[in-house]
């Protein structure tokens, strides 16, 4: 799997900076702290879409 580093990144759990690795898989970027392994996803719009169209919810709670 092919890594791209991203310039001037800071980690948000560690802090370190240029940490920061993306790769993608089965359409989902990925971005991992190679310091302390803490994780980002994004799904590609057309990959979202298609998993929000065969959710079903059964409720939402609004805490108060």
């Amino acid at each position: 799997m092919k890594k791209r580093f991203i310039a001037g990144a800071v980690c948000p759990s560690c802090k370190a900076m240029d940490t920061m690795a993306l790769t993608k898989e089965d359409g989902v970027e990925k971005v991992t702290c190679v310091s302390c392994g803490e994780q980002m996803t994004q799904p590609e719009a057309h990959v979202e879409k298609d998993v929000r169209a065969n959710e079903q919810v059964i409720g939402i709670f609004n805490p108060e």
